[in-house]
């Protein structure tokens, strides 16, 4: 039998750079956390499924079910196009640190390097393993609370103009390379600061960070100088630290997007919010980070074109519906508004995860229906049928709906 409408229990994951509190406020429990937590996964990644709460009291992991009945909550659209796997995943984040410097493949790199490491035997829980899985990783995150990141590459001339103003003589070279190269410049500098022999990247680090020092309250820099500051405290003898002086520096306040495609090299550093991306755990790590960085590959996948800070304006949905676009078709993810006794009434766009973020909310699907609380999730099947959202009466707070489902073909 088709499951139509149920609760959805996602998945907790407890990293270094996670929260003590907004995983743990958000879905009323104790705060602070004893340890920090980092995400809650809402999908079918077979290394962390979500659970299904089912009407008669039983439980089962979501990739399981989508297995047993892949064309009932997913629909044929779906499985034509991706096969029988969900094939986005909804995720709170929360950090209270920097995450790694990091990349995504594109499709085509995906497959051909799962391929290859599958071809040679490497585990997949091995550390250096590159691709755990054949699909690519675009994503898109919408702020909860005020969020900052390192995401792309600043304009060569910018960035030159930092590096006088920092005027550290260990990095003559990055200068001259950017004076003479401009935007072909970038990959070259990001690769040599990456091979910095270990034994040189603490001082290199070091001189860095002094520099800073005094640039912290300036006008134009004093934003990556306090940057460069915080990183070199926690990753004292990582070149990643200087990469970062690379990158555009982004402030986003609750509300506002970012979209992040392939090969786009980025950093969360504090903040929380709602992500949601491929089906995929496909990671190019470059710095700021103890784990594996394979500097070939990441330079393989990575775009170095300076650019604008790919931000996301929201447009009309259904009435009640803020849409944040993304050019993928993997993926879909809006705001539901809903109000008390004004149901916002969905169309039909496959399966669907439905998760709660502030106030209440009641979920009916074929006449059934579902209230959740703050941090509570739902999945709508595919063949569900007249699925509306309203709001359960709150004096204290709107209610506040993230919707995730496929995106257009």
């Amino acid at each position: 039998m088709t499951v139509l409408l149920a609760r959805l229990e996602g998945v907790l994951h407890e990293y270094a750079w996670g929260s003590r509190r907004f995983l743990a406020e958000l879905e009323g429990r104790a705060s602070p956390s004893p340890s920090p937590e980092a995400e809650r996964w809402f999908g079918a990644h077979p290394t962390a499924p979500a659970t299904l709460h089912l009407a008669d009291g039983t439980a089962r992991p979501l990739d399981a079910a989508v297995a047993s009945d892949p064309v009932g909550l997913l629909g044929d659209d779906v499985v034509t196009r991706f096969g029988a796997r969900l094939p986005f995943l909804l995720k709170v984040l929360a950090a209270a640190e920097p995450l790694s410097l990091q990349t995504h493949p594109t499709a085509a790199r995906a497959q051909a390097g799962f391929a290859d490491e599958e071809a040679r035997g490497i585990p997949l829980d091995a550390p250096h393993r590159r691709y755990r899985d054949a699909w690519p990783k675009p994503e898109l995150l919408r702020a909860l609370t005020p969020f900052t990141a390192l995401c792309g590459f600043r304009d060569p001339d910018r960035t030159l103009e930092l590096f006088a103003t920092l005027a550290v003589d260990e990095l003559t070279w990055l200068v001259d390379a950017l004076q003479r190269h401009g935007e072909a410049g970038i990959a070259p500098v990001v690769r040599r600061l990456l091979m910095v022999p270990e034994v040189a990247c603490g001082p290199l680090v070091t001189a860095v960070a002094a520099r800073a020092a005094g640039l912290v309250e300036d006008a134009h820099w004093g934003a990556e100088a306090r940057m460069v500051r915080g990183l070199s405290d926690r990753y004292p003898d990582d070149p990643g630290v200087v990469v970062a002086l690379l990158m555009e520096v982004l402030h986003l306040v609750p509300g506002e997007a970012l979209y992040l495609p392939a090969g786009n090299l980025h950093a969360y550093v504090e903040g929380a919010g709602i992500e949601v991306m491929a089906t995929s755990d496909n990671v190019l790590r470059g710095g700021l980070t103890a784990k594996h960085v394979d500097v070939d590959e990441l330079l393989q996948v990575l775009d170095d074109r300076p650019g604008a800070v790919p931000r996301v304006d929201p447009v009309p949905g259904v009435p009640g519906e803020r849409v944040l676009p993304a050019p993928t078709p993997f993926f879909r993810l809006s705001e539901l508004t809903p109000r008390s006794g004004a149901a916002v009434e969905l169309d039909r766009r496959g399966p669907q995860v439905l998760l709660c973020t502030a106030g209440r909310a009641v979920v009916t699907a074929d006449g059934t229906s579902l209230e959740l609380a703050r941090g509570q999730a739902a999945l709508v099947a595919a063949a569900a049928r007249d699925v509306e959202v309203t709001a359960v009466d709150d004096p204290g707070e709107d209610a506040l709906v993230f919707r995730a489902t496929v995106g257009d073909a």
